[in-house]
């Protein structure tokens, strides 16, 4: 028996509406993307497979909200289905990402802002994406087109993605992966590519996992008072802002210091002093 009939009879007998339901349940139980209680959006999320191993995942006090331009039929075991919306739309439309917001609890149109969501976080505990490109049989653009759709999943993980969340996204591999992979390495903690068994040995598919959503507690102009607790390599003093390193020149450890901050990275920014400005 070849690994796709055994994945796709398994979808048979189990009651899910395809085979790739297998992928998400093997990349959870690599990773653990998905929690009890959990806000999960699911992006490409016809015919429903995904759909419904999120809906067991996340319990009866979590939700998802699956969103592709093809109309998802209604989850048949009822429980599931209680826990589960669907948006037809497009994610790059900016009206169907105001529709996600809504549906996940958060406030439509005020949170897309980056930096108000680079330190706030978003609503959504986890993102995941099995989005795929109609294939042409020309891989080089079957791969470009996907990692152009990686890339918008991508982006609308940062804007929905609270503090600490996770992404899970399909893509082809090939050019520039690499470089996406370095992108999402960034705002994520960690970084993993993998492929799990569920996808068919054929398949050029790879799934980049990033775990840990990181959100700073400050945006750029910010005026705070900081106590400057330690020195850096290079002579700047670091202040502890939430647990957010924060550099400052020409200040010593012991100091407490008026700064105003000029650049935010995910792990660490820079700010300069103002009180002796």
């Amino acid at each position: 028996m070849t690994g796709r009939d055994e994945f796709y009879n398994k979808a048979k007998q189990q009651g899910y509406r395809s085979r790739a339901a297998y992928k998400l349940k093997q990349l959870d139980d690599l990773e653990n993307v998905i929690s009890g209680g959990d806000t999960v959006v699911d992006l490409g999320a016809a015919p429903g497979g995904w759909l419904q191993v999120a809906a067991e995942k996340v319990g009866p006090q979590g939700s998802v909200i699956g969103v592709d331009l093809q109309r998802i039929k209604d989850l048949e075991d009822e429980d599931l289905a209680a826990r589960v919306e669907t948006i037809r739309g497009d994610m790059t439309q900016e009206r169907t990402r105001e529709r996600v917001v809504e549906a996940a609890g958060g406030t439509a149109g005020s949170d897309t802002d980056e930096e108000s969501a680079a330190r706030d976080g978003g609503p959504v505990d986890a993102v995941v994406s099995d989005m795929a490109p109609n294939v042409s049989g020309e891989y080089s653009l079957d791969q470009a087109r996907s990692l152009h759709l990686a890339r918008q999943a991508f982006e609308t993980a940062l804007e929905l993605l609270d503090s600490g969340g996770d992404f899970v996204v399909k893509v082809f591999d090939g050019p520039d992966v690499d470089a996406f992979r370095a992108d999402l390495e960034e705002e994520f903690k960690y970084v993993r590519a993998t492929s799990p068994d569920a996808s068919r040995k054929e398949s050029s598919e790879i799934y980049l996992i990033g775990k840990g959503r990181i959100t700073a507690p400050l945006a750029k102009g910010d005026e705070l008072e900081v106590e400057i607790v330690d020195v850096g390599n290079e002579g700047d003093g670091i202040a502890s802002v939430e647990g957010y390193r924060l550099f400052v020149p020409a200040t010593e450890a012991g100091e407490t210091v008026t700064v105003r901050v000029e650049d935010i990275k995910p792990n660490f920014g820079f700010a300069q002093r103002v009180d002796r400005e």
